[in-house]
């Protein structure tokens, strides 16, 4: 109750005309005082202190303070999000919305880690050790190379992909106007016409005996591709994308590019060197021989260079490696 007097009697009193003039409290803040406060970081580096950090001390302080929320290779866990990854989804109904595929700035990613991360221990980040994480941050996105070495000095010639996917909010210049005007109650319109329609979900369930008759496909041995599974193994490979690229105009990375990944010998893509474990190997990607190796990458193959620990859940398995079939 005392609360609710207390902002009662503070609105009187600022309220009133009798207190309109400045009532001769305080004074004006000192430049070092405004200065302490004005700790944010402008979009061309204006605020940024002196320092620098590369990509590989970047991966090493990023394991040891950010992966436990933000997966070792920047792409999530459970609930925290995705650092990396979400190209080319920004026009899709569930966006992946990282700081490679999203965010307009360089600037807003270095100073919210090094004035809020880690999570619980904000602050202790030093300027050096905030520019390595950042700059492993845009490795991960592709964004660099990986001998790439980010400071207050090359800061502003990093160009963010989405830097120009965002307007000016002119709500107040083109809607408000429209919005608050008297509204139209009949005879609006001088025609109507369909110009979209609804989306299509073929979620029911069907006979095999009519599915037979009506898809040709059905009869031969391989199945019809799940396009659910084939989504779902493609959101998993977003964990895979910190070493592995895929699709057209792939690389290799610090993993090979993985297009046509099935059916293929081990260790032949050409331009990346291989373990001499997955060179002598001799094995085929097969299916089978993929499972395994997703599960436990050291324990199928001993030697090889793949650092990732394995895909604990069989079922996310199946569904990589029907994204990795629908490849070219």
């Amino acid at each position: 109750m005392s609360r609710y007097l207390d902002a009662v009697l503070l609105t009187v009193l600022l309220t009133s005309p009798a207190l309109a003039e400045p009532l001769g409290l305080g004074r004006e803040a000192l430049p070092e005082e405004i200065a302490a406060w004005d700790v944010d970081v402008m979009p061309d580096g204006t605020g940024l202190p002196e320092g620098s950090g590369d990509v590989a001390s970047g991966e090493g302080l990023f394991q040891e303070k950010c992966a436990a929320c933000h997966g070792d290779f920047a792409e999530g866990l459970d609930n925290w999000p995705a650092l990396a990854g979400g190209e080319d989804t920004l026009d899709h109904k569930d966006p992946v919305k990282t700081v490679g595929s999203y965010w307009p700035h360089l600037s807003t990613l270095w100073d919210y880690v090094h004035r809020s991360m880690p999570f619980g221990q904000a602050q202790i980040l030093t300027p050096d050790e905030t520019y390595a994480i950042t700059a492993y941050i845009l490795y991960s996105n592709y964004l660099v190379d990986e001998d790439f070495v980010l400071s207050d000095r090359n800061f502003s010639e990093i160009e963010m992909p989405n830097a120009g996917g965002f307007i000016v909010d002119d709500r107040p210049e083109t809607e408000y106007p429209v919005f608050t005007a008297e509204p139209c109650m009949r005879d609006c319109k001088e025609s109507v016409e369909i110009t979209m329609h609804a989306s299509v979900f073929d979620v029911t369930p069907t006979d095999p005996a009519d599915k037979d008759k009506t898809d040709p496909v059905s009869k031969t041995e391989e199945p019809l591709p799940d396009p659910e599974l084939i989504a779902a193994g493609e959101k998993l490979f977003a964990k895979c994308k910190a070493c592995h690229m895929i699709g057209e105009g792939a690389k290799n990375r610090v993993g090979p590019v993985l297009n046509g990944t099935l059916g293929r010998e081990a260790g032949t893509r050409d331009g990346y060197k291989y373990s001499p474990a997955m060179i002598e190997s001799g094995i085929t990607w097969t299916e089978e021989n993929l499972r395994a190796f997703l599960a436990d990458p050291k324990g199928f193959l001993p030697g090889n260079k793949m650092s990732f620990p394995g895909v604990k859940s069989s079922g996310d398995i199946e569904a990589i490696i029907a994204y990795l079939r629908a490849q070219p």
